[in-house]
């Protein structure tokens, strides 16, 4: 068994069968093969749509299919699945050219992500869907300490920071407009200011939440304003 599995088969905790379909999946298509891990990427996505899929099926069960796919939206998608790749180390065991690695190519999300359900479509296919399900899940469990709509949701305040940074070389600032009722049932109105003008506002029942709001509300008409 070649050895730049075995930091791999460690952090997986896992020991693969066939190095001829595990090499197939660590091997970017810049490494001048007859194969690459393009195949069973492609098998790996689905697979893990699939474990995913149940996975939320059976840890929300009173939750509608709307919010179930925004979970799994969350969870499987380049950040997500580069998040697990880095947590194993993946990037060490990849087989690139060296243009690629002279490229960064081992810390490229794209290459990491599609590498990471390549090495899952690998052990479906010589293990079955039991196993690649428990490898992904433990990696998920372990990357995400908590699964729920609001943990998963893109933080809106970071991305306005970074948008703004970027397009016009200053942040925003949140201004507390006003709060109304009773104590108990309390709402605050917060107004998000950027370049000495108000972009937008929004209520909600924590200071947090209306910040969140507002910053969602200001992206929109931000990006519409960029796009145009």
């Amino acid at each position: 068994m070649n050895h730049h599995f075995k930091a791999l088969e460690k952090a997986l905790d896992y020991t693969f069968k066939r190095s001829d379909l595990i090499t197939e999946a660590l091997t970017h298509k810049s490494y001048k093969k007859p194969y690459n891990n393009e195949r069973l990427e492609f098998l790996g996505d689905a697979v893990l749509d699939l474990i995913v899929g149940e996975y939320l099926f059976t840890k929300f069960p009173t939750e509608d299919e709307g919010v179930l796919s925004k979970i799994r939206a969350s969870l499987v998608n380049e950040k997500g699945f580069t998040k697990l790749a880095n947590s194993i180390n993946l990037g060490k065991s990849l087989l690139i050219s060296p243009a690629e690695e002279n490229n960064d190519g081992r810390i490229k999300p794209s290459l990491l992500s599609n590498a990471f359900e390549a090495v899952i479509g690998a052990i479906y296919l010589e293990s079955g869907l039991e196993i690649s399900s428990k490898i992904a899940i433990k990696l998920i469990e372990s990357n995400y300490p908590t699964i729920d709509l609001n943990s998963l949701s893109k933080d809106f305040k970071t991305t306005l920071q970074e948008l703004t940074q970027a397009d016009f070389g200053e942040t925003p600032t949140y201004k507390m407009v006003r709060s109304f009722g009773p104590d108990h049932k309390k709402e605050f109105e917060i107004a998000i200011e950027l370049q000495n003008k108000t972009i937008s506002s929004a209520r909600g029942r924590s200071k947090k939440e209306a910040q969140q709001k507002a910053a969602e509300i200001a992206l929109k008409t931000l990006k519409g304003e960029l796009n145009e």
